[in-house]
């Protein structure tokens, strides 16, 4: 067999799913994600995972068929909601708290987002696991800190400023470091949410 044979890998269906632990599955995906925030999608190889995971590459392969099967399983793996529990009793303070909370882990995120930028837009499936692990769990919290609001009587009801709130909130933990070269912080993002956001839904 020739080496180039050797690394292709194993057609769908020829070899059954190997039975690993769940805690070394989540090495696994710990080890991707940590490559493409510090390397790039594109560096990224199912052979480097492996050597740095120690295991073979018949193990992946025979796991994920393809690298973005392999990345897309781990961004699911890593879903998790930042905004879960804001509930102060006040719309202003629960949208400060959901601020220190996207800005203490704005690097590691907005790294990951930016490394799988162009890779995203190319892969559907790499785009919808993006979107179902990072995305749609924390607008959907946000919403729901913005309906409570609109329940208390402290926003009303179809007020046009609601439906962009999550897109500002995560369009600057994006922007910030394209345009300024700096994370955006929870002292930023706090900044920002008191000078732009609050005014904008009326609130004090």
């Amino acid at each position: 067999m020739t080496s180039q044979a050797a690394d292709r890998p194993e057609p769908v269906g020829t070899s059954r799913r190997s039975k690993i632990t769940p805690e070394r599955e989540q090495e696994f995906f710990d080890a991707v994600l940590e490559q493409i925030r510090s390397c790039g999608y594109d560096a990224v190889t199912m052979e480097g995972i492996a050597a740095s995971t120690r295991c073979s590459k018949s193990t992946l392969y025979r796991q994920w068929k393809t690298k973005p099967q392999f990345v897309a399983a781990a961004l699911r793996s890593h879903r998790r909601v930042r905004f879960a529990g804001i509930d102060t009793g006040s719309l202003a303070e629960d949208l400060r708290q959901a601020a220190r909370a996207a800005g203490a882990g704005a690097g590691k995120d907005t790294g990951l987002l930016q490394a799988l930028g162009h890779a995203v837009m190319q892969d559907p499936e790499l785009q919808g696991a993006l979107r179902e692990a990072l995305v749609e769990p924390e607008i959907a919290a946000l919403r729901e800190i913005l309906d409570r609001g609109v329940a208390r009587g402290e926003v009303a009801a179809g007020h046009p400023a609601l439906d962009y709130v999550p897109a500002q909130m995560f369009g600057m933990l994006r922007m910030r470091p394209v345009v300024e070269g700096e994370q955006a912080d929870a002292e930023y993002l706090v900044g920002f949410v008191e000078a732009v956001v609050l005014p904008a839904l009326g609130l004090p």
